[in-house]
């Protein structure tokens, strides 16, 4: 529902509710620290699908890639709950911030580790402390009345974390939806050394980031794009030949929208 009305990617809309609950879950957690604000991820991509003109047919496996990515939704908790507008507004935001990396972070481990021009810059930035990994959409679905042809179903587990491994983040998230029967099915499994945090603060997390991702959907269904094909609100993103950001946009949005009401 919320990728067909928003014109947003799953990933970005995951992105969107994290970044939402980890402000708020800060804010629970330390007392006086501001309930909005940026948050600093590690993001783990599959290095497929990056439009980055490497040819891939004859290749197997992923190319796993991370990059840094500090989002900053721009509104408080308080503001989207129940589907607000505001929350369409945090959606356009972080997905303008994640469109702006260049191909999805592809090269930043050859910056930061073999670039001796940039390796020393990008040691002294801050480290994130919080791993986000989006696995994507598979299909789980092995009966005989399925397609004779297509993708085999596939069955994506989270493998357990060795003891022995070092962390290499205080908090880490692992997200994939299963295409069953019933319909898509999102699992997350969290990672974290144990004498960081307790189950109960981790299952807090939790439960804010599928009330913010139930605030999105709320949004998307009374105040995105209809169905009859009206468009969308614009991201910084998309508008890649104009130094515009996302407060400029909207204002322009609203102007062409008090245009076409006169005329």
């Amino acid at each position: 529902v919320v990728p067909t009305a928003t014109g947003t990617s799953p990933d970005e809309i995951l992105l969107t509710a994290l970044a939402l609950a980890l402000a708020e879950w800060r804010r629970g957690r330390r007392r006086g620290a501001p309930g909005a604000g940026p948050v600093l991820l590690d993001v783990e991509g599959h290095g497929r699908g990056d439009d980055d003109g490497a040819e891939l047919s004859r290749t197997v496996g992923w190319f796993t890639t991370m990059h840094p990515l500090r989002l900053d939704p721009g509104v408080r908790w308080h503001e989207v709950r129940g589907g607000a507008p505001a929350a369409g507004e945090a959606l356009r935001r972080v997905s303008g911030q994640i469109r702006a990396v260049p191909a999805k972070g592809a090269g930043y481990g050859l910056l930061r580790h073999l670039n001796p021009r940039t390796a020393d810059l990008l040691a002294g930035g801050a480290g994130p402390q919080i791993g986000f990994n989006y696995l994507g959409r598979v299909r789980t679905d092995h009966s005989a009345g399925a397609a004779d042809w297509g993708a085999a179903p596939e069955d994506v587990r989270i493998a357990p974390t060795d003891p022995e491994l070092p962390f290499a983040h205080s908090l880490e998230a692992n997200a994939v939806t299963h295409d069953r029967p019933s319909g898509p099915e999102l699992t997350v499994t969290w990672t974290w050394p144990g004498g960081l945090f307790d189950e109960t603060e981790v299952e807090s997390l939790t439960d804010l980031w599928f009330e913010a991702l139930d605030a999105l959907t709320r949004y998307s269904t009374a105040h995105a794009a209809p169905a009859d094909g009206a468009p969308r609100s614009l991201t910084t993103s998309d508008l890649s030949l104009a130094d515009l950001d996302q407060d400029e946009i909207d204002e322009l949005e609203a102007d062409l929208a008090d245009l076409e009401d006169l005329t």
